[in-house]
């Protein structure tokens, strides 16, 4: 199988979570690493692929706030300085429409997840390298990742909601 990265000048993989109950917060990984094993990227089916985040390069444009979810409190990104994802099956399930589940592991805990993945094309850059552009989404239960700190409103509500958007928009080319 060919090996493919992710060209990380034209791609972001984020997330997204309820704040205060009333907005939501938006983060990315500013260093990360991902391959994917393909012999045909416009067929992922017999795919491998793989993520790893370097939790200290969370980046929610809030130094503050980016500290405190580096903390024990969040990810304790000293103690687990990694999340990973690697794919254990891939379906297609439409012209270009797949869903990629696999294992994720934040902290200590791993639990499957399915991304839902849709591949929006390929085309050669201005060096006649060829690309494929992909756009992924899940949701996660952050607490079933053990990250459970909140802080309860006056209003009721709670200060950070549950479930949190993994999404990313992918630029991938071979590997050298």
């Amino acid at each position: 199988m060919a090996k493919w990265v992710i060209d990380k000048a034209h791609s972001e993989i984020g997330f997204e979570v309820k704040h205060m109950m009333v907005s939501k917060v938006r983060g990315h990984f500013d260093s990360y690493d991902a391959e994917i094993e393909a012999d045909d990227l416009t067929d992922l089916t017999n795919a491998k692929i793989s993520f790893a985040f370097d939790v200290a390069s969370i980046n929610t444009k809030l130094e503050d706030r980016d500290n405190h979810l580096k903390s024990a409190d969040f990810f304790d990104a000293e103690k687990y300085p990694k999340i990973t994802f690697q794919s254990t099956e891939i379906k297609k399930t439409g012209d270009s429409e797949y869903e990629v589940t696999g294992n994720l592991t934040i902290k200590d805990v791993t639990k499957p997840v399915t991304f839902e993945v849709e591949f929006n094309g390929k085309g050669k850059n201005p060096w006649g390298v060829e690309v494929y552009g992909f756009e992924a989404e899940t949701k996660i239960n952050r607490e079933d990742f053990g990250l459970t700190w909140n802080a309860v409103l006056e209003t009721g509500g709670v200060l950070v909601g549950k479930d949190v958007k993994i999404k990313a928009e992918l630029e991938v080319n071979p590997a050298n």
